[in-house]
């Protein structure tokens, strides 16, 4: 296959799933979710609201079991090459959409950079790392709970577990700062991937080392993401985020093994014409969706190709490559874009400012507005058959 851009073989020789279907024809994946173990206080909801994280914090009362089977035959379809999942009739991935719908959470803002350390030099009223941590927290962990920027979750679990009755304002405030680095380190961000995740039918387990954000880069902690790939038979209540819909979702008890042969075989068979485009068009859906997920200025960066940054990892918001899901025809694809040597940077051990190092990639979020595909919606986004032919 040689060099050639318009090829996808970046498999060969890349560690994957589905290189050991032959060899392991029944491994599953093995995950948990970590819930934070700190209580949402009344008292937090007005900062979390003014954060975005209200919603987020929402679901972290709510446990999401994961069909282990279910995930591990569907991860074997995520090609490195696109970012997205192959199936027969095409592809589909995670958007920002996804994460407005499923999470709650705004997609528009500045976006997540810096250095992890010496970010003083770089930030207005510089302060090292742990000269922020006493400011806003009130309290420097003991060594023995510190790995360089990594704080023991546990510590800040019994730090932090409980806001005391007639705590003043500003205690308040602290409690709510350690309970967002807990939400987020436990909930949503992750530093080998970023966590747009994960689309209704494509949902897919992950699990990240987690860094948090500028003076808040402290925490580190394991992160599974858990969502059924497939709508089960009784769960059809809709609540708001619309992840929280799984949380009483039970999936079989079996042997696992044999029940990943049997999901891979159904995904193997699924047909165009099952597959669910447009999760989030149903009425029922879109009637308990929260008003600010809907503001025009949100669902345009929906359809932006663009980039997504955390830190020193670039991800690419290639929604090109999947109009189907936003109602539109899918065209012949063009080559893969090939980010490797941005996805395989974690930001430790470096004093570069990504903003400056990284800026062409910085650039393409910045100009986010100007690469919102413009596409005519159809009452039958199905693949046609002239892609089909193409694409097998």
């Amino acid at each position: 296959m040689g060099d050639d851009p318009a090829r996808l073989y970046r498999l060969d020789g890349v560690a994957h799933i589905a290189g050991v279907i032959n060899d392991e024809p029944q491994r599953c994946i093995r995950s948990m979710r970590r819930q934070q173990g700190m209580r949402l206080d009344d008292r937090y909801v007005p900062y979390l609201q003014m954060a975005g994280l209200y919603h987020l914090a929402r679901l972290n009362d709510r446990w999401f079991r994961l069909d282990e089977a279910q995930v591990s035959a569907f991860v074997e379809r995520w090609r490195p090459e696109t970012h997205t999942f192959h199936m027969l009739f095409g592809e589909c991935t995670i958007t920002l959409q996804d994460v407005a719908y499923q999470l709650g959470l705004p997609v528009d803002g500045r976006y997540v950079s810096g250095c992890l350390s010496e970010f003083q030099i770089y930030i207005q009223g510089g302060r090292p790392a742990w000269v922020w941590f006493q400011k806003l927290l009130g309290v420097t962990p003991p060594p023995s709970q510190v790995q360089k920027y990594a704080v023991n979750c546990s510590w800040f679990q019994e730090t932090f577990g409980e806001c005391p009755e007639g705590a003043d304002d500003e205690t308040v405030r602290r409690y709510v700062r350690a309970y967002i680095m807990m939400l987020l380190g436990t909930q949503l961000w992750g530093s080998a991937a970023l966590a747009w995740l994960y689309r209704c039918m494509c949902r897919v387990a992950n699990r990240h080392v987690v860094k948090l954000a500028g003076p808040l880069q402290l925490l580190q902690s394991w992160i599974f993401w858990r969502f059924p790939l497939f709508r089960p038979v009784g769960y059809e209540t809709f609540s708001w985020p619309l992840a929280s819909r799984w949380s009483g979702y039970n999936p079989s008890g079996s042997e696992k093994g044999p029940r990943v042969q049997m999901w891979r075989l159904r995904i193997d068979r699924l047909q165009d014409r099952e597959f669910i485009w447009m999760s989030y068009s149903s009425p029922n859906v879109l009637q308990v969706v929260h008003p600010e997920a809907l503001e025009p200025r949100h669902m345009a960066l929906w359809r932006s190709v663009t980039s997504l940054i955390y830190f020193a990892i670039i991800e690419w918001h290639q929604i090109d490559r999947v109009l189907p899901q936003f109602g539109g025809v899918q065209p012949r694809l063009g080559p893969a874009l090939n980010i490797n040597f941005l996805m395989s940077k974690d930001g430790r051990g470096s004093d570069r400012w990504f903003p400056y190092h990284l800026q062409k990639w910085h650039l393409y979020w910045e100009s986010r507005a100007e690469t919102v595909l413009r596409l005519d919606v159809v009452a039958d986004p199905r693949p046609s058959h002239e892609f089909l032919e193409w694409w097998l």
